[in-house]
């Protein structure tokens, strides 16, 4: 799979990262994988199995369990953790393989593959 992705400025940059992630990071239905998607204001978590192309579980900021959540975007960034590690194990799944889409393992997206390690997933 060649993707040329042209041009300057963070989010450009954040695309080439992931593509080149992606040649790596398979989801199988043994080992899904953990996609991380970051905004500004929210996270979203999702558990997809690759070969079929279905998210299995997903957990995101946006849902009902946050509704009167009070904390700063971190915390809530590791109970999106939580709470998609509760799924999964719901579902069956311990194990996945984890993707950072693109963004710096560091600040929120490091404290979701946190959450979900409290959770129980194997990552």
């Amino acid at each position: 799979m060649t993707v040329k992705i042209f041009g300057k400025g963070k989010k450009v940059a954040r695309l080439r990262r992931h593509s080149r992630l992606r040649k790596k990071v398979i989801g199988t239905p043994e080992r899904p994988r953990l996609v991380i998607t970051r905004s500004n204001r929210n996270m979203v978590a999702q558990v997809v199995d690759d070969t079929k192309g279905i998210t299995l579980v997903s957990a995101s900021t946006l849902s009902a369990d946050f509704a009167g959540f009070e904390g700063t975007k971190t915390d809530a960034a590791r109970k999106v953790g939580e709470l998609v590690a509760e799924k999964a194990k719901a579902a069956g799944i311990t194990a996945v393989v984890f993707d950072r889409g693109g963004n710096k393992y560091h600040g929120r997206v490091a404290a979701v593959a946190e959450g979900a390690r409290e959770g129980g997933l194997a990552l």
